[in-house]
């Protein structure tokens, strides 16, 4: 998790013995809520990712507010996904994938890692943005979701570049490309979407941290600023990179800026792709 590539470094850098309390159950809300109540002194952070919207985009009624109750401190990094389809499909490249899905409306289905997930809002936003009817089939998780494609039970899914090289050494399997916009240093050889055939499609996560809402601007600067120093460090680089994350460097403008914008997209995907809870 990102929160561990940094906790040494972060925690030397401000002279602090940051502790990672995992609260796991309710999607995340009960570590959500926990840090939302925190006292806002800058010693209590949320590692959040582009996931704090779903919940309220799917229109159910958390314990928090995800705008009023946080304050974005630092963007850490960002991770893309990677389309893949069973390797019987007739295609290799996402203009060949757009064509077929079209000639054959309905009858491509995806899978997903469950309603919801961002490989879930990922698929649903590709479909949307070429104007393609496939079918959903969530899942209990990634993997699961990946067996099937590769079995040929499911014809297409998307999955993020953190531990996809298993995926990619898969005969059974076709990479079609990458959602970031532009390649990924970790897989320079995978083209992105936009592309090989879908010009302007781009669907990324942030991960970064959040305060209480109150935190004192003073604090949330200087937070933003151990945080930038500290992804510069190659040693932490190295381990973002190996969980699929590409550093990021946002002061507290850029990063509140990335965090609204995101809002709106995920409450956008959501609505369009017509995703519920149910």
């Amino acid at each position: 998790m990102p929160a561990r590539a940094i906790q040494q470094e972060f925690g030397k850098e401000l002279d602090l013995n940051w502790i990672i309390d995992a609260k796991p159950g309710a999607g995340g809300a009960i570590g959500t809520v926990a840090a939302a109540r925190a006292a806002p002194d800058g010693k209590t952070l949320l590692m959040a990712a582009s996931s704090h919207f779903v919940t309220a985009a799917l229109g159910a009624k958390p314990f928090y507010d995800p705008i009023k109750d946080f304050t974005p401190v630092a963007n850490i990094g960002n991770q893309s996904y990677i389309l893949m389809v069973n390797a019987n499909l007739p295609v290799k490249t996402a203009a060949d994938f757009v064509r077929y899905a079209k000639a054959n409306p309905g009858v491509l289905n995806y899978n997903s890692a469950g309603v919801g997930s961002s490989t879930h809002l990922a698929m649903a936003y590709f479909a949307k943005f070429a104007g393609l009817e496939m079918q959903h089939v969530p899942y209990k998780g990634t993997q699961e979701a990946v067996t099937d494609v590769t079995g040929g039970r499911g014809h297409a899914v998307i999955v993020p570049t953190a531990g996809v090289g298993v995926y990619l050494q898969e005969s059974r399997l076709r990479v079609i490309g990458l959602t970031a916009l532009k390649r990924s240093t970790l897989l320079p050889h995978i083209p992105t979407l936009a592309e090989s055939g879908v010009p302007g499609f781009v669907f990324e996560s942030w991960f970064g941290l959040l305060a209480p809402a109150a935190t004192p601007a003073p604090v949330v600067e200087k937070l933003n600023a151990a945080v930038n120093k500290v992804i510069a460090i190659k040693e932490v680089r190295e381990r973002l990179h190996n969980l699929g994350i590409e550093s990021g460097y946002l002061n507290v403008e850029g990063f509140n800026k990335l965090f609204l914008a995101d809002r709106e997209l995920m409450t956008r995907l959501v609505k369009e792709a017509g995703i519920t809870r149910d």
